[in-house]
């Protein structure tokens, strides 16, 4: 029981939906989790039940209240993935299974896109680079391969806009996640110029309106009666979950920077304005805060790179604990082992763009060790992370968060590779949180959300490079780059040798003398 009002800030992620419990100075008082699951109905498709995620929301809601004991809660918060399709009807009922961020189906528009100049297009008006699970290059993918489907679509929300539609009744979206759609980032509108060189003004139909992160609507009693809350209840339009994790983490001045490594890993620096982006690699997000820009490059794979790699060891049994334990068993520079972190199926969009972008192992012998194999993931994420940061010119200290920060051994190669001083949050669910410091700022008549996401961050864990170290990885970095630079122009044949025909087996024989 508390005498303070609290937030439940829900955070949908790409395997797991959570709902946190807050006090308005930041003590947790519980935390939900449910995880929702992704099909792949082909091997470059990512697909989610829209209805298992709202299943997943009512059902972490009630847990995380249920273990609260006696509140009054104040506001809700909504978090989520960002990009993808999830597409309604006029009922706003979905049309199909939402088409999630790490779709790859569109990976060979890319490259017409590439081709044709429209790629650079879209980056010239919202700052960010071209990836197939962008919203614009979707939805030509899914006009040509399932019309039908197109065809009964009324109107596209991201996974926090659904979940909100689903609580309020109303349908709207905030600078953070129209950032990937057709906004230009400099006046934070809806660029009609684009849309119409693009030549899609069929879909224009499609975009939500936008409102301030911090803009709030009454929860509907229907949602109310399934969440276990009470309705009217401010619900905030809330934010992508990479921008709602920066709010978290109480970054907000331009300069300051963090980062993620979750599902995908992610980098992000604070600017001014939009006129400040160092990089044409990256996604530029607009925050809707007095013309400031998040400046991000987000690394198409984070912590799926170590679970591949867990079970590729033989080590699929083991705790994250006892992986960790044995990859510290081995030095800096894993006995000579480089590993590509480039393991999404629809290839890499951070620091660099490619779809044919693959992982691998490099230096190998009959001599290598699981644990070399592990410490070489562990580094592997750190180097191109390195390569985020230069691109960016960040300096200074790097604020940390995401599912891969609770391991040390990764804070402190993060800090060695990169030469920046880690700061991880003790606290947990940063997304939630930062949700949290926009619902609380909501209900105060002049909002700050800087000064409300101030209060609710708790201590850092602090991470310095070590100098010896550092040096060497300096070396180590040098290889890495032109070892991805070397393999690079192969990735394509190798992603044609995937392909194999069907039927095309290797069967066994006996063998014979010839």
């Amino acid at each position: 029981m508390t005498d303070l009002p609290v937030i439940v800030g829900i955070d949908a992620g790409t395997t797991a939906v959570k709902a946190t419990v807050l006090t308005t100075d930041g003590r947790q008082l519980s935390t939900a989790r449910e995880s929702v699951r992704v099909a792949h109905p082909r091997r470059d498709r990512a697909e989610q039940s829209m209805h298992e995620v709202w299943q997943a929301v009512a059902a972490t809601v009630r847990a995380a209240l249920a273990d609260a004991g006696e509140i009054e809660v104040a506001v809700v918060g909504v978090t989520g993935q960002g990009d993808g399709a999830w597409l309604l009807d006029e009922h706003h009922d979905p049309v199909g299974p939402a088409v999630l961020w790490l779709d790859g189906r569109a990976a060979d528009r890319v490259r017409t896109w590439e081709a044709d100049g429209r790629a650079e297009l879209l980056r010239r008006t919202t700052g960010s680079v071209l990836f197939p699970g962008a919203l614009p290059v979707l939805l030509e993918e899914l006009e040509a391969g399932d019309p039908g489907l197109l065809a009964r679509a009324r109107h596209q929300a991201n996974c926090k806009d659904w979940i909100r539609l689903r609580l309020t009744g109303v349908l709207e979206t905030d600078s953070s996640e129209a950032s990937r759609t057709y906004l230009d980032v400099a006046t934070g509108e809806y660029s009609l110029e684009l849309v119409e060189r693009l030549g899609h003004q069929r879909f224009v139909h499609l975009l939500p309106p936008i409102a301030q992160a911090w803009a709030h609507r009454p929860l509907r009693s229907e949602a109310a009666a399934e969440l276990g809350l009470p309705a009217g209840i401010p619900v905030v339009t809330g934010l992508v979950d990479t921008a709602a994790a920066g709010v978290g983490l109480a970054i907000a001045d331009p300069g300051q920077s963090y980062a993620i490594i979750g599902t995908t890993a992610f980098l992000g620096t604070v600017h001014a304005s939009a006129a400040d982006r160092r990089t044409d690699a990256g996604i530029t997000i607009a925050t809707g805060l007095d013309g400031a820009v998040l400046e991000c490059l987000a690394p198409m794979s984070g912590t799926p790179n170590l679970e591949w790699a867990r079970t590729v060891a033989g080590r699929a049994s083991a705790s994250w604990h006892e992986i960790e334990a044995e990859a510290r068993t081995v030095g800096p520079g894993a006995g000579g082992v480089l590993y590509l972190p480039y393991g999404a199926e629809s290839g890499e969009r951070a620091p660099f763009s490619d779809v044919h972008a693959s992982a691998g192992w490099l230096g190998l012998s009959t001599a290598t060790t699981a644990a070399q194999l592990l410490r070489a993931v562990y580094e592997g994420l750190a180097l191109s992370l390195r390569e985020c940061r230069e691109a960016l010119a960040v300096k200074g200290n790097i604020r940390l968060c995401g599912g891969a920060a609770a391991s040390s051994l990764l804070c402190q190669v993060l800090a060695d590779v990169t030469g920046c001083t880690i700061e991880r949050a003790t606290a947990d669910e940063l997304g939630a949180r930062g949700v949290g410091a926009v619902g609380l700022a909501a209900l105060a008549s002049s909002p700050d959300v800087a000064g409300a996401a101030a209060r609710l961050l708790g201590e850092l864990d602090v991470f310095e490079p070590d100098p010896a170290a550092a040096a060497f990885h300096d070396r180590q970095y040098a290889t890495f780059l032109a070892i991805r630079d070397s393999v690079r122009p192969h990735w394509p044949e190798l992603r044609t040798l995937r392909q194999v025909p069907a039927g095309h087996t290797d069967n066994e024989q006996e063998p014979h003398d010839g």
